[in-house]
């Protein structure tokens, strides 16, 4: 099962419908359920958090203006959903990068900021997978499927055999875990 085909289209296709008629209630439950993968999408394309965040709000502000035009048939539900958050994420990016009256200074302290040099980023790299060791194995399998495959919670207490609201606890208690391990 790849990330995008976990929702399924029998899941996504009724709530597009019913967001195309402008249903705010469908709109939530799609949002609830693509949210973590659509971010992972803009996410691997911006490096910058805050740019990764505006670009989901775009993208759902999309979907809900172009819902309509959704064809059933022409691709899965999930892969239009991330080619919108991907169109988006690019188009951020390229607005970011010619933003008039951002001084090269401004760009530098933002490069700055999210791009670490490649023996920084190899140390961090390496104290995360030394703390993620420390992680029992079903919950570094957990955390990994979240973060880098935008697994829901609902996606995870399933695969894990757990009730969903037992589902986020170990999740959110092996983030702390990392993160105090992290930060020493």
């Amino acid at each position: 099962m790849t990330a995008f085909s976990a929702a399924g289209d029998g899941q996504l296709l009724p709530l597009i419908a019913r967001v195309a008629t402008g249903d705010r209630t469908s709109f939530g439950r799609l949002y609830d359920l693509t949210v973590n993968r659509l971010f992972a999408v803009v996410r691997a394309i911006l490096r910058r958090p805050d740019l990764a965040e505006e670009a989901l709000q775009e993208t759902f502000v999309r979907v809900w203006q172009k819902a309509s035009l959704f064809e059933e048939g022409r691709s899965p539900a999930m892969t239009w959903l991330a080619a919108i958050a991907r169109n988006q994420a690019i188009d951020l990016g390229r607005r970011a990068a010619e933003r008039p009256g951002e001084s090269l200074e401004g760009k530098e302290a933002a490069a700055a900021q999210t791009v670490l040099p490649e023996a920084e980023l190899a140390l961090e790299l390496k104290r995360l997978r030394d703390c993620l060791s420390q992680l029992p194995e079903d919950r570094q399998e957990m955390v990994l499927l979240a973060y880098y495959q935008g697994w829901s919670g609902e996606e995870l207490a399933a695969q894990f055999s757990r009730p969903v609201i037992t589902g986020k606890t170990p999740r959110r208690r092996s983030l702390f875990a990392l993160r105090e391990c992290i930060d020493g």
